[in-house]
């Protein structure tokens, strides 16, 4: 039976009124057996991810990074058959994520009686909306685990209320496999103030989750560094030009421009008028966090050439160099689809499911033994001989964080993301 469950508060209206119109008649199990109760031997393990706009070529890319892992661990996980059901977050007509599309694949993942755990989300808004439906799942809690999600919030204080809002019912069962923003964001300004020395700094954010929490971040720490911050503001990404915005911010004199946000988020338009108005990537040095990496659009824009960008995480051309199953995993799929993945996250998504892998295999196949697998006792280790970034991913029971604080400055040089150093925190 198709079950309702109520959004938590962080919620927006839209989505809220959307998840709870879900017909008490429907079904969905896709064909699976065993999921939700337990007791069969094939098990669905979804992702949920935004397969249109900016970031699908990311994400097709993730999906068939875990598809081809998949086989290559025979579709097993312990003594249980995966079957892998892949969701669409995104809307054509808002070409990223949405609010609505998201609570209506939380209701979708509890209703699959066949499924038990969700790998995504790739954006924190969106996994702030799923998160809490999962939690209330009367078979679960149901798992989630990310391999994109770096807002705090989702595992430790940070906005009001966060991060106890997003599981109602007391216990945990989200956790994530990249570090979160304000590593990033406090990497970012290190780097800016000791590398590149800069003085003044404008900070801009898209004005959702994740572009928020990461700006707050770089804000807090530019301040310790001595960094002047001359200005914040948020763009909206539906005007069609920003030369008025950036004259504003021309008038403060800023050295160095922090974009806070995610480039679905008409980040294109903004970098036209950045240049214009403020000078190339070099006059006023610009720096944007994750959200901005793998997108090939971006990378191909002239006025990107010189901007700095963070990835929390190890990027791709850290795991190819240093070898072992990540590269070989690579190397896998560019023998098979012709070409590298796009992005760093893919082999994040094959990392977040060899967590769920292992959760399932120490499990009694239920959503409540796989949750409960990694979220007591000593929790879920990956070794690092059998990790895909080549370290081993330690869950915290406690929180669901990693313990790996990875983040990786990079530099788009002749329309390529290129590694300027590991900053190690």
């Amino acid at each position: 039976m198709r079950t309702t469950i109520k959004i938590g508060a962080v919620a927006v209206a839209s989505a809220l009124a959307l998840a709870a119109c879900g017909s008490d008649s429907d079904t969905a199990s896709d064909g699976a057996t065993g999921g939700a109760g337990g007791g069969g031997d094939t098990l669905v393990v979804s992702t949920d991810l935004p397969l249109q706009g900016a970031a699908a070529d990311a994400n097709k890319s993730a999906n068939d990074m875990i598809k081809l892992y998949l086989e290559q661990v025979g579709n097993k996980a312990g003594d249980y058959t995966i079957e892998l059901k892949e969701y669409d977050n995104a809307t054509a007509a808002k070409g990223s994520w949405d609010d609505a599309t998201c609570a209506k694949n939380a209701q979708d993942h509890v209703a699959n009686t066949g499924e038990v755990a969700v790998m995504g989300t790739y954006n924190s808004g969106c996994a702030k909306i799923i998160v809490p439906v999962l939690n209330q799942d009367p078979n679960g809690p149901m798992l989630m685990v990310s391999h994109a999600n770096t807002n705090p919030g989702l595992t430790k204080t940070w906005d009001p209320g966060e991060p106890d809002i997003f599981y109602p019912t007391g216990k945990r069962n989200y956790a994530r496999v990249v570090t979160t923003d304000d590593f990033q964001g406090q990497a970012a300004a290190q780097f800016a103030k000791q590398e590149l020395g800069v003085s003044k700094c404008f900070v801009i954010n898209d004005n959702q989750t994740y572009g928020q929490g990461v700006a707050k971040a770089f804000v807090d720490e530019a301040t310790k560094q001595g960094i002047e911050i001359v200005g914040e503001e948020a763009w909206d990404f539906k005007q069609p030009n920003y030369s008025a915005f950036f004259e504003q911010i021309k008038a403060t004199s800023p050295d160095c421009l922090y974009v806070g946000g995610i480039y679905d988020n008409n980040g294109g338009q903004l970098f036209k008028d950045k240049v214009k108005v403020l000078g190339d990537n070099e006059a006023v040095k610009t720096m944007v966090p994750d959200g901005f990496t793998g997108y090939p659009d971006f990378q191909a824009q002239p006025e990107a050439e010189g901007v700095y960008l963070t990835f929390a995480g190890l990027d791709q051309s850290s795991l190819l160099a240093q070898g072992g199953a990540g590269a070989d995993l690579v190397n896998a799929y560019k023998e098979k689809y012709g070409a590298d993945p796009v992005g760093s996250y893919p082999i994040y998504g094959v990392a977040a499911m060899q967590v769920i892998l292992e959760a399932i295999a120490k499990s009694d196949g239920t959503r409540t033994g796989i949750t409960n697998a990694v979220f007591s006792g000593e929790g879920i280790t990956i070794p690092a001989d059998k990790s895909v970034i080549g370290k081993e991913i330690k869950i915290d029971p406690a929180t669901g964080d990693s313990n790996n604080r990875d983040i990786s400055v990079l530099q788009m040089q002749d329309s390529t993301e290129t590694l300027v150093k590991p900053w190690i925190l």
